[in-house]
């Protein structure tokens, strides 16, 4: 699992895994990361279906409960597949731009 640390945001990403492990290993390093904004870059999972992605939302919710931002990446299933909990983009500049969006939410008390 790589962690790629950019101020208050880390991206985390993985190569060569299934999701379930990718998914594990996500849960068993999560208290090292649960302060940043999360961006997880999905792009290495040649399938992925919006099932897969609804995995993500335990760890979402608490992410999320935690007033931290929590950004799935993914080109194969769309935001209109999946509940509006989980926030779905098929770009990383995409899920920058939603977390500075959520930021800004966030100091404006929205």
């Amino acid at each position: 699992m790589v962690f790629d640390k950019k101020g208050t945001t880390t991206t985390v990403f993985q190569e060569n895994i299934e999701l379930s492990a990718f998914l594990e290993n996500l849960n068993n390093a999560y208290s090292k990361i649960e302060n940043d904004h999360l961006i997880i870059n999905l792009f290495s999972f040649s399938k992925l279906s919006a099932g897969d992605v609804l995995e993500f939302l335990e760890l979402s919710n608490t992410h999320r409960g935690a007033n931290k931002s929590f950004v799935l990446v993914t080109n194969k299933v769309s935001y209109d597949d999946v509940p509006e909990e989980i926030v779905v983009v098929p770009t990383l500049q995409e899920a920058r731009d939603i977390i500075e969006m959520e930021e800004i939410e966030r100091d404006l008390g929205i």
